[in-house]
């Protein structure tokens, strides 16, 4: 019996989705204005997010909800370890440093692993889902306006053991649906994802000021002027 969890969590998190589509940074990127630095900096955030949140789901592998989604081709950590040497070079951990938001990010991802690990699923769900759905839109402009061959600097994009996404989703909420959850752990559930989206809206919010700086206030208020809906759907 299907507790409902993944079309609750597509429906929602459909306002949340729609409103991190349309911070300004975001809007640039779907238009083809990608800053290097910027993206970099942007990667280098995620670094330390995926990090947290995948050795916390791996800390919780056996954990009788946790584990039934615990998918490690999904991990981002190594391909975001390849595409940051890429940007930095061979010393790039002690080039990168976490936003604020960021670091409010991992302490919560921390908090939840000590607390209520079952909630770490809305986290995951709102990450990989993207990664595999809208993502993979993003990585194209990226190659294409850096001009990067291959996946030289968009690996974390890059699922190489995942070949059918499209199939790999429909299994993915099908563990989603199958989860040995209660209507109240749903519900927490969802709304983790939407602070995922959250999260995720503040810190790409935070890059504006350096994407600004590249490109220009008027090229960034003509680019960012017009609404969009929903054009990297997640689930």
């Amino acid at each position: 019996m299907s507790n409902g969890l993944a079309i609750e969590l597509r429906k929602r998190t459909q306002k949340a989705h729609t409103a991190a589509e349309n911070v300004g940074f975001m809007k640039c990127f779907v238009n083809g204005v990608v800053d290097r630095d910027c993206f970099a900096k942007f990667l280098g955030n995620l670094y330390f997010v995926y990090g947290e949140l995948e050795a916390a789901v791996q800390t919780h592998q056996n954990h009788p909800i946790v584990s039934k989604i615990y998918f490690p081709e999904l991990n981002r950590k190594a391909n975001l370890e390849k595409d940051l040497e890429f940007y930095y070079g061979k010393n790039w951990r002690q080039k990168i440093t976490p936003s604020p938001t960021t670091k409010s990010y991992v302490n919560h991802i921390r908090k939840l692993s000590a607390s209520s690990p079952e909630l770490l699923i809305g986290h995951t769900y709102t990450r990989y889902m993207g990664d595999l759905s809208g993502g993979q839109m993003l990585q194209k402009v990226a190659q294409s306006t850096l001009k990067l061959e291959g996946y030289q600097g968009t690996s974390f994009y890059h699922f190489e053991q995942i070949p059918d996404k499209k199939a790999f989703k429909n299994k993915y909420r099908e563990a989603l649906d199958a989860l040995p959850i209660d209507d109240i752990t749903r519900d927490k559930i969802v709304t983790e994802a939407n602070y995922a989206f959250s999260l995720n809206m503040q810190i790409i919010q935070e890059l504006e000021a350096i994407l600004i700086h590249a490109i220009g206030e008027i090229t960034f208020k003509k680019l960012t002027s017009h609404h969009s809906s929903g054009s990297t759907e997640i689930g």
